[in-house]
């Protein structure tokens, strides 16, 4: 125990001020995000960036391709919450069926590529891993672009499997911040589920 103190310890010593950075900008983003409000998109944009080279430089691939799908992402979610000018703002809602299969298809073909990509095009050492990671992440953000209540469920199995990851590429702030964003993201859900609740008593 003793031991992985002292490396964590010399883990945060050794974090650069970038990280430290893109960490305060990831959380901004998800607190944003759990309170509903498209500022999350901008500061999102931000923090991947920085990401990207990050994650690059750790040799966690398919981590940076998640993070440029982030940017892309953010985009087409940014677009798509605000509002027209002939129709009301995207609103809170559950899945449906063919969301649900998008969604499934996203995460297990998504992994299923990016492994290959991995395998047997960069000099990966956690391929299985980082593709997992990824294409689970891809389609929380999917969801979530959509205003779909199940995107907490995405983003959360994702985070729980990032953590050790990050630790294991000497990622500390990375692993923190996303134990910080599994927790959050309970929190998101249960706020989404509330929102949701309050739309359709307004309805009626």
């Amino acid at each position: 125990m003793h031991n992985l103190i002292t490396l964590f310890i010399e883990q945060i010593k050794e974090t650069t001020w970038v990280q430290w950075l893109a960490v305060a900008l990831g959380v901004a983003e998800v607190l944003l995000a759990r309170v509903n409000n498209i500022w999350l998109y901008p500061t999102g944009i931000l923090a991947t960036v920085l990401s990207i080279v990050l994650l690059m430089e750790a040799q966690l691939y398919a981590e940076s391709a998640l993070n440029v799908y982030y940017v892309v992402m953010s985009i087409y979610g940014w677009v798509y919450w605000i509002k027209k000018r002939d129709q009301p703002p995207v609103k809170v809602a559950w899945s449906n069926k063919n969301e649900w299969l998008i969604s499934l298809a996203i995460s297990l073909g998504g992994w299923a590529v990016l492994y290959m990509l991995l395998k047997n095009f960069t000099p990966s050492n956690v391929p299985v891993w980082d593709a997992f990671v990824s294409s689970t992440a891809w389609a929380g953000m999917w969801l979530l672009a959509r205003r779909k209540i199940e995107n907490w469920i995405f983003l959360n199995i994702s985070n729980l499997f990032a953590v050790p990851l990050l630790f294991y590429k000497k990622l500390p702030m990375f692993a923190i911040l996303t134990v910080f964003l599994f927790i959050v993201a309970c929190f998101g859900y249960f706020e989404w589920k509330k929102v949701l609740k309050k739309d359709r008593e307004f309805e009626t």
